[in-house]
Parts: C-alpha cells; sequence; structure tokens
C-alpha cells in the first residue's frame, strides 16, 4: 500500500474526502443530464479512497468455466443465445477494481511508453516485474492505430470517456448498457437463460473495456455492424443475472488469431459470434 501513497496525496488533492459530489459526477451530470450513470462507472467513483491498492493484472470479471455443453465458454453462437440454454461463467464484482481519477489527477500522471520509467518510479513498481510488464503492455495497446474505419482512445478519467463516447456518437442522446450481477462476487456455477431481449438504439456503439493498470483505464473504441442482448438468467444457487451479450459477425472477425475463431472455427460461416461482457464493461448506444 505504501507505493502507492504518492498517488493516494493526488487523489485526496483532487476530490478531498467528502461525501459531495465529485468532479466526475458533476461533468456526468452535465453532459448526460438524461443518463443514468450505470453502476459499473458509479462503484469506481464511489471507491476513489482505494486508488492504487493493487494493479490489476488480469481480468477476472467473467471467468467461463469448461462443461459438458457444447458451449465451453463466453464465446458461442448468436443461435444458441435462447431460452433454456445453459452457461457455466464466473462474474465477479467490481469492488476490487482501483478507482477511475478524476481528470485533474489523471491529466497529471504520464500516460506514454516513452514515460514509463517515470511511471514506474511513481509507483515504485520494479522494472521488469509483472506489474510493469502490464503497465507497459496496456500503454502499448492504447498506441496502436485503430482497426481500419473505427476509432479508439484510452480513457484515464470519466470526463475523458464522457468527451470521446459523445464526439464519437455525434449526440449526448445516450444509453448505457452493462451486466448487472444481484449478488457480489457470486461463484462460479452455471446459470439457465430464462429471457432474452434485443438492445434497440442506433447500429453505431462505443464500447469501453477496463484495461489492467495501476488506476482505472478504458479502452474505448468505436463498434458497428453488431448485435447486443440482455440475457437474463438465473444460477443454480439463485443468483439474478442482467448479462450484456454482444454479437459480431463472424465473416467480418474472422481473423483465425482472435480467441473466438479458434473456439468457434468448427462452425465458421455459420452465424455470428457472439460472448458476455464482464460487469466494468460499457457499451455506449446513440438512441436514435
Amino acid at each position: 500500500m505504501d507505493r502507492f501513497l504518492p498517488l493516494l496525496s493526488v487523489l485526496a488533492l483532487a476530490v478531498g474526502v467528502t461525501h459531495a459530489a465529485s468532479p466526475s459526477e458533476l461533468y456526468w451530470r452535465s453532459v448526460l443530464p438524461d443518463t443514468p450513470m450505470p453502476s459499473a462507472i458509479a462503484d469506481l467513483i464511489k471507491h476513489s479512497t482505494n486508488v492504487g491498492e493493487e494493479i490489476a493484472l488480469s481480468h477476472p470479471a467473467v471467468k467461463p468455466m469448461a462443461t459438458s455443453s457444447k458451449l465451453r465458454s463466453s464465446f458461442f453462437l448468436e443461435n444458441d443465445l435462447h431460452a433454456g440454454a445453459k452457461f457455466t461463467l464466473h462474474f465477479t464484482g467490481t469492488g476490487s477494481r482501483p478507482s477511475l481519477l478524476p481528470r485533474q489527477a489523471a491529466d497529471s500522471i504520464p500516460f506514454i511508453t516513452t514515460k514509463l520509467p517515470e511511471i514506474l518510479a511513481r509507483f515504485s513498481i520494479e522494472p521488469g516485474s509483472r506489474e510493469a510488464k502490464a503497465i507497459e503492455t496496456t500503454l502499448e495497446e492504447c498506441e496502436e492505430p485503430a482497426a481500419y474505419g473505427n476509432i479508439k482512445k484510452c480513457a484515464t478519467s470519466l470526463e475523458s470517456m464522457l468527451d470521446f463516447t459523445t464526439s464519437a456518437l455525434r449526440t449526448r442522446d445516450i444509453r448505457t448498457v452493462s451486466t448487472k450481477v444481484g449478488k457480489e462476487d457470486s461463484p462460479e456455477q452455471q446459470y439457465s437463460v430464462v429471457g432474452v431481449r434485443k438492445v434497440t438504439g442506433s447500429s453505431d456503439w462505443v464500447v469501453c473495456h477496463v484495461q489492467p493498470y495501476a488506476y482505472t483505464v478504458f479502452y474505448c473504441h468505436t463498434k458497428s455492424k453488431s448485435e447486443a442482448y440482455m440475457v437474463s438468467m438465473v444460477g443454480v444457487d439463485g443468483t439474478k443475472v442482467e448479462a450484456l451479450a454482444v454479437c459480431h459477425d463472424y465473416k467480418e472477425d474472422s481473423n483465425p488469431k482472435i480467441l473466438a475463431y479458434q473456439e468457434l472455427k468448427e462452425k465458421q460461416g455459420t452465424g455470428n459470434f457472439c460472448h458476455f461482457q464482464p460487469q466494468d464493461n460499457i457499451v455506449w448506444i446513440a438512441k436514435s
């Protein structure tokens, strides 16, 4: 914990220790007054005093388990998504995530590979360690050019994520969708689908994924030619889940290097492939 005290001091100066609305919350209200803040973001803001307690070195929010069913992981075909389908998954909470910094704090910290030694020194991270490699990998991925026809941004604050999203979608009339789990840190178990409903709105989206880093960083990118569904599921222990499933055109995303292709290659061309989104991933959709 001591290695992150400098960052905690920066945060304390930026947001204080009261329960008043944070700068990030106020900015949300000014930009998206008619859009409720999703719990995936609200939880990260509430946990602002925990910034830097740990570096998230993996993405454990959805851990698919091996199963005798043909649905062997979180990837599946769109026509397999129906009432009665069963998935063995592990949803974990977002409470252990590092916090999402307000812009003032985030902008005071370098976020570029050429400053990697300075970043590691700031967090007292040993060069060559797993933590250092995770930070370097995230920085490199954030600096890579976007896929053809898409735009991207690694948002280090809620304010920068809102700026990117509203600019990319060319509107502030936006809704957010994300996975919601009724029980924090529910165990690995089998879930039964009890209902599926399609997410309506524009065909152009922005999708934001949490990246491994010392504080929360969202990798946001535009996405089209996809479908989204809210999937109501119940676990064997009674846990209720509203899971966001995103389905892609298989022909558009059939790069043999991607995990979905490796897992579904025996069905190539038979339909769109889908995957569940972790609780801290967010899809932004223009309402019209």
